[in-house]
């Protein structure tokens, strides 16, 4: 545990889990390779549910908040209405995404919504990350290498999409999508080098969903243990694993393949495991924090922040 709350930079790229290169996109599996990896686990998708609808409700289970997001959708009356200020200690959050829906929800939870494309018109080439970098970096209260403590916010998320700036399949939008998230990992680390003070503050958070699910993805990306136990009759002496369960009691909707992926790191804070490549088969074979429920994500940060108790071991 650091001697001083940390700063969280979340940077969440929806849907493009998928697209990860693996010769180049080089700077992820550097992250990969000094982080401490795993998966998230989702709850299925609702039937018919919309592209738009997705997102947000992907989003509201990351920060534990789907009552809330029901009661948006108008899918349920009277649901608890507690911002993250309210439910992490005065926690000050902000976004920065171009989704409108994400926009208003993120607003109802207490969120300063900030727009995404202000931030990236100063990124024209690979050269100017570090413009980027140290925007996003001002907002979490690091100036110029130090550590500002007045006006700043606890916690950034970056919110990139999967192609959502154009209509059709978006393959050229997803591939620079894909180049904005790699070439901001690698001037992130740059910045928060062991021994500064970015460094010893810094918590850093690269979370990869896999969008819609398609055909096949349920053997493709699948976490769990137990698919050769179903037909034994041994099955039933195998425990349950932890993701499925809440307070003690068996999870009732739990998808148990396509999870978000997850890597996260901060000098001396995060411990290291033998991960080596940012995909999920290598954060199968060799993560070291294997499947937690999406729902506990934002628990865990805050715990990192000082602004909530820790959950589990």
């Amino acid at each position: 545990m650091a001697d001083k709350p940390s700063r969280s930079l979340i940077i969440f790229g929806d849907g493009l889990a998928r697209f990860i290169d693996p010769s180049s996109h080089i700077n992820l599996h550097s992250l990969a390779s000094n982080a401490f990896c795993g998966f998230l686990s989702l709850p299925n998708s609702p039937p018919s549910e919309s592209e738009e609808e997705r997102i947000v409700r992907e989003f509201a289970v990351l920060l534990d908040a789907c009552d809330t997001c029901l009661n948006t959708s108008g899918n349920q009356d009277n649901a608890p209405k507690q911002t993250i200020p309210d439910r992490f200690m005065g926690m000050k959050a902000a976004i920065l995404t171009n989704n409108s829906g994400l926009k208003s929800f993120s607003a109802k939870l207490g969120f300063s919504v900030l727009q995404l494309d202000e931030l990236l018109k100063h990124r024209t080439n690979e050269l100017q990350d570090n413009v980027v970098v140290l925007e996003l970096l001002k907002l979490l209260g690091f100036q110029e290498g130090k550590v500002v403590d007045d006006n700043y916010f606890d916690l950034v998320f970056l919110h990139v999409g999967a192609g959502e700036k154009v209509v059709g399949n978006g393959q050229n939008e997803i591939a620079i999508e894909m180049e904005y998230v790699n070439g901001l990992v690698g001037e992130i680390m740059s910045q928060a080098k062991p021994g500064s003070d970015v460094g010893s503050r810094l918590h850093l958070s690269v979370v990869m969903s896999y969008g819609n699910v398609l055909e096949g993805d349920d053997s493709k990306y699948s976490v769990s243990t137990r698919a050769e136990e179903k037909n034994s009759y041994l099955s039933e002496l195998f425990p349950l694993q932890s993701y499925t369960m809440k307070g003690g009691n068996p999870r009732k909707d739990v998808r148990h393949h396509s999870p978000m992926l997850i890597s996260q790191w901060q000098h001396a804070v995060t411990r290291k495991d033998e991960t080596q490549k940012f995909s999920f088969e290598d954060f199968k074979e060799h993560g070291g924090n294997l499947t937690i429920p999406a729902d506990r994500f934002l628990h865990e940060i805050a715990f990192k922040l000082w602004k909530a108790p820790k959950y589990g071991a």
